[in-house]
């Protein structure tokens, strides 16, 4: 007897779309030493040899690319074909021994591109891009171009060193996010970039590049999370988001940036966003007084927060607020950035620096220590095409055994800044319960009447965990454990539990004007 039509239709309705096509996922093989294009590819005694067999080969939702322990290749890793929420492609490891090692040598402007692809996940691989001249060249690469809304990129667990770029260009080094289209708007949503190893790479450790940031053409990528990642030794910049709303940037370490590139650098900052939260990280040792602090909010930005951070030894400083002369092209200046319950210790040359059209600051609850011998401005306003105003310092801990000095910019000596007492003319720097301790200099109001009390460090915790990038397989203790010393670092030094935030992005009435 026929069956009735509604059978046919049993199958698909007991098993949705993405069910059915996980059910039919494959999972490939690839080993450099023992594999063979020739074979299929689907169990590890078939595995194929070459990228380029992968690059090639028509990967559908929920295929896994599992990539041999052990195994080197010198060609670039491309994922071009798309999987679906819940069902991504995903390239992993397999074996034991070494990482798999994608070691591009400077044959391909990047080591793994995710290229015009929608949830895809990159983990386990240790990747490289080197040759004897610097030039453009990246690590890992996540590009969209001209096709709208990219979803669920997952970066994680990767081990990217050795990336010679070139120093002349930002928009280059370890791992980038390019969202870009001049034809069709494009943005990430649901970007993670996760428990990273960066080490000696040049210029930019991870960043992020946006062309859709203007007024009238704002489109910004959201639900990006930088986190839980290790950099050092980055030619420039640390961490760079670009054209983003939202972005939680937690937990990241970045040491000695700015150790080879020209102009200015920072050690974690944003540029072109809104709402970006900054909090529980480490920036230390950046090594120019180009710039130089180890935190950063830059132009053409709104609502940038910088929380539970902890900052030391940079040259130039603790935290810059920037912004050139407001235009309604890329720049509606900086507005409302929040610095609360940081900690800084030992950074050199400018502690707080306001330059140019910064507005509507708060500067409130954070812990300054400056050792002895130290001889620093603990805040200045400096020229950038205009003057700050409206920036408020309420309920900070200025703890000095050297020197700390007040005042605006005067002149410039290379990448120093000469100042005079008073602010003007910048407009509205306020003072509220702060407190002094130790040798200041042209205090403002709120300390000028006080009584300053002598100051001399006591001996506290500030030996901070460690890691050599040169053993990665340490990773997963470390970042647990420094963790855990920040937390208990920041509430000592705090006097209060640390209670970290969620990112939150735009609503509907804050439009960008």
């Amino acid at each position: 007897m026929p069956k009735p039509y509604w059978a046919f239709l049993l199958p698909t309705l007991l098993f949705p779309a993405p069910l059915v096509t996980a059910a039919h996922a494959e999972t490939y093989y690839v080993d450099s030493r023992q594999g063979d294009d020739n074979a299929d590819g689907t169990a590890g005694n078939r595995a194929w040899r070459s990228l380029a067999r992968v690059n090639g080969w028509p990967l559908r939702p929920g295929d896994r690319v599992l990539l041999a322990a052990g195994s080197v290749w010198r060609e670039p890793l491309t994922i071009a074909r798309s999987g679906r929420a819940g069902s991504p492609i995903t390239v992993g490891a397999t074996g034991s021994g070494p990482r798999p090692r994608i070691d591009a040598g400077g044959v391909s402007e990047y080591a793994v591109g995710v290229i015009d692809a929608d949830h895809v996940t990159i983990s386990g691989l240790e990747v490289t891009n080197a040759a004897p001249s610097p030039a453009p060249r990246i690590g890992i690469l996540v590009r969209a171009e001209n096709r709208g809304v990219t979803r669920g990129i997952r970066i994680s667990d990767n081990y990217v060193h050795d990336v010679r770029g070139t120093n002349d260009r930002k928009d280059n080094g370890g791992i980038l996010f390019r969202a870009t289209g001049r034809q069709v708007a494009t943005r990430f949503q649901d970007l993670a970039i996760e428990r990273n190893i960066l080490w000696r790479v040049d210029r930019s450790g991870i960043a992020g590049i946006s062309d859709r940031v203007s007024f009238l053409d704002w489109f910004p990528s959201r639900k990006v999370v930088i986190r839980d990642n290790y950099l050092e030794d980055i030619g420039g910049d640390g961490i760079v988001p670009r054209g983003t709303d939202g972005a939680l940037i937690e937990h990241n370490i970045v040491l000695h940036a700015g150790s080879r590139a020209p102009g200015y650098n920072a050690g974690i900052w944003q540029w072109s966003t809104d709402n970006s939260l900054i909090q529980l990280n480490e920036a230390a040792h950046t090594r120019t007084r180009y710039d130089g602090q180890g935190f950063d909010s830059d132009f053409n930005s709104r609502r940038t927060t910088f929380l539970y951070n902890y900052s030391h030894d940079n040259a130039g400083g603790f935290l810059l607020i920037c912004s050139p002369r407001r235009n309604d092209k890329d720049n509606l200046g900086n507005r409302g950035t929040l610095a609360r319950f940081n900690v800084s210790r030992n950074d050199g040359a400018r502690i707080f620096q306001l330059s140019g059209n910064v507005s509507d600051a708060r500067i409130e609850r954070n812990v300054i220590h400056v050792g002895p011998a130290m001889d620093v401005q603990m805040i200045v306003a400096t020229e950038w095409q205009g003057w700050a105003r409206g920036v408020r310092f309420a309920r900070n801990v200025f703890k000095v055994a050297g020197t700390a000095r007040y005042g605006s910019e005067s002149g410039r000596s290379g990448p120093d800044y000469l100042i005079r007492a008073g602010f003007a003319p910048a407009e509205s720097i306020r003072f509220r319960r702060n407190s002094y301790f130790g040798s200041h200099i042209d205090l403002p109001d709120d300390g000028a009447g006080q009584t300053i009390q002598p100051y001399q460090e006591i001996a506290s915790d500030w030996d901070v965990p460690r890691f050599d990038p040169a053993s990665p397989d340490a990773f997963p203790e470390f970042i647990d454990r420094h963790r855990n010393w920040m937390l208990a670092m920041l509430g000592r030094e705090l006097g209060t539990p640390v209670r970290l935030r969620q990112p939150r992005a735009s609503s509907a009435f804050e439009t960008r004007r």
